[in-house]
């Protein structure tokens, strides 16, 4: 008997039933529109869009001045590429951001009940440098908007930022050696450096629903919740729900953290679902002061570089996070390419059908109504979506002013003047809250107005007309000291503020080793760039898009027509950042510096 068929025949399900129970939810979601289901907010939705936080009447005088460094955007890309290029020795960095203060994500989204899901302590960035310990395993979100608030102070940021504000078009003066940055306030700054971090996490997008602007209830988006109308904050106590039927739509991420807080405050939550989400145990807890200060110099990157390791496929003596990232690491390599350890075939396949046997039984054991818990399991592999943590979502169902409307994976019908429609039975309700998450898979000139011309006036999206070209996902021929953040040519990880550092500092040395050598111009040949293009274009991620054409539609397979091309990386962060840190100590920078 084969090492396969004795595998299969200890097993206590069927995978062939499994496989068609996914294949056959899968099926019922794929929508013809894929990705164009969703409205952009703008025009008459542009409202949902609005700072709420920003003071309407703010004005200043435009600007005319020079500064060595302008990075595009204050979330905490932007704050760790400044910081980093203030280690480098820089002196005048100004940050440009649309928001009224740093926070990025973490200052849009403020939605009751917001926490991070990876460990506070390995998420949020440069705790040493700062001086501070997160209070709570898993932070909420006010707490990491005031860290983010303290790395513009710990590192002086404040005194040249732009708030309020949105870059529109960067020009390279090729005889100066500068950028010339516009900006929607008129303003006409000089940089010699410019770091582009704007993230997807802030443009909320809406479903395409028939009738939606017809409704006249209330309406937000929970990146931009409006307590105003709910009452409360972010700790929940949303009082004046209390006499209120309240619609939420979306059951992601951000529904898994929200829907406890609206099914105990609302007169009557009515959860509008399409796709349930994995929902696996959290189990939060306060920082053990005793635990906090004991931890010696250097902990925090031992502690990043330890969670990074196992969350990849890699080995290590000891798990120093110990949570249900690092417990279901083996199943993370279907979501981030990684040459380290990577399992594959049937063994896998397996292993994943237990853990999501597992995450439905919870739901059996949690949810009292039957008919509610069924609809409720998730029925796709377990990186098909991002897992969720919650110790209250499930139990919220079963509280008797708690609806779940299943659409069958079809979604809302229609909205009309009062009600939202599923299945032809009108569901009356006061207020709509969308949980529908982000423009994420939209390019930055999708997201942004802004037009960035290089030498002899090329712009960015003609050098990119077939796709991106860098070296290594920073910068391209053509556009001297431009440097981009992000995963495109670049790496990823479930853990992305932590990439995000490391791209980071990659950008402070190579700036530094500029400044050393008063070289006055950052870019790579276009042989350089055309070889790092050829390497990701000939990468095989046959194995990967196999496994997202089989996923249920999400922004991680493109609504359930994934493109077949990955523009990241398929050796994952861990080697990638050891690639680029042996391509400086090689000189590799001889070819970028000129």
């Amino acid at each position: 008997m084969s090492d396969e068929s004795a595998l299969l025949e200890q097993l206590e399900f069927d995978p062939d039933e499994l496989r068609a129970r996914y294949r056959a939810e899968r099926d019922r979601r794929i929508r013809p529109d894929g990705s164009k289901q969703y409205h952009r907010a703008t025009g008459e939705f542009g409202y949902y869009v609005e700072d709420p936080h920003a003071d309407p009447a703010f004005t200043r005088e435009p600007l005319h001045d020079t500064v060595e460094a302008l990075v595009i955007g204050g979330g905490f890309g932007g704050l760790l590429a400044a910081a980093r290029l203030r280690q480098a020795g820089l002196r005048d960095i100004r940050v440009v951001e649309k928001a009224s203060d740093f926070g990025g994500t973490w200052y849009w989204n403020r939605y009751p009940g917001i926490h991070c899901d990876i460990e506070s302590y390995v998420y949020l960035p440069l705790l040493e440098e700062v001086g501070f310990v997160p209070s709570w395993k898993y932070s909420p979100g006010e707490e990491i908007r005031q860290h983010a608030r303290a790395i513009g102070r710990t590192f002086d940021l404040y005194g040249q930022a732009c708030f309020q504000t949105e870059v529109t078009g960067l020009t390279w003066d090729d005889d100066a050696c500068e950028w010339e940055v516009a900006t929607d306030r008129g303003d006409l700054v000089r940089a010699r450096y410019v770091v582009i971090s704007s993230g997807p996490f802030s443009r909320p997008k809406l479903p395409g629903i028939p009738g939606i602007e017809d409704f006249r209830g209330h309406t937000f988006h929970t990146s931009r919740w409006d307590y105003d109308y709910t009452g409360g904050g972010p700790d929940g106590g949303l009082h004046r729900l209390a006499d209120k039927r309240v619609a939420l739509i979306g059951t992601g991420a951000t529904a898994i953290q929200v829907v406890p807080h609206l099914g105990r405050d609302a007169g009557h939550l009515s959860v509008f679902q399409r796709t349930p989400s994995l929902v696996d145990v959290r189990d939060n807890r306060p920082t053990d002061p005793e635990w906090a200060a004991s931890l010696p110099p250097g902990w925090h990157r031992r502690r990043r570089d330890n969670f990074l390791t196992l969350v990849t496929g890699g080995q290590a003596e000891e798990d120093l996070v110990a949570d249900r990232w690092t417990s279901s690491a083996r199943f993370l390599q279907d979501l981030i390419p990684n040459g380290a350890g990577r399992e594959q075939g049937l063994a896998a396949e397996i292993a994943d059908f237990r853990k999501m046997n597992e995450i439905r039984a919870r739901v059996d054991e949690i949810v009292a109504d039957p008919a509610t818990a069924e609809a409720l399991k998730p029925w796709y592999r377990y990186m098909c979506k991002r897992p969720t943590f919650s110790d209250t979502y499930l139990q919220t169902f079963n509280r008797p002013t708690v609806s779940l409307v299943d659409t069958g994976g079809r979604g809302v019908e229609r909205i009309t003047a009062n009600a939202l429609v599923v299945d032809g039975v009108e569901h009356e309700v006061d207020c709509i809250v969308f949980a529908t998450g982000f423009e994420v898979g939209s390019s930055l000139f999708d997201r942004t107005a802004m037009r960035i011309a290089g030498r002899g006036g090329t712009t960015l999206l003609e050098h990119w007309q077939r796709g991106p070209r860098t070296l290594h996902g920073f910068y391209s021929h053509g556009f001297p000291n431009l440097f981009h953040l992000g995963a495109m040519q670049n790496a990823s990880s479930v853990n992305f503020v932590h990439v995000l550092d490391e791209q980071a500092v990659h950008v402070g040395e190579v700036v530094a080793e500029a400044e050393k050598r008063q070289a006055a111009r950052v870019e790579p040949s276009a042989e350089a760039e055309q070889r790092w293009v050829a390497r990701i274009d000939a990468q095989d991620t046959s194995a990967q898009h196999a496994f997202h054409a089989e996923c249920t539609p999400s922004y991680y397979n493109n609504e359930g027509a994934p493109t077949g091309r990955s523009f990241q990386y398929a050796g994952g962060p861990v080697e990638f950042y050891d690639l680029v840190a042996r391509w400086r100590a090689e000189g590799g920078m001889d070819e970028v510096l000129a």
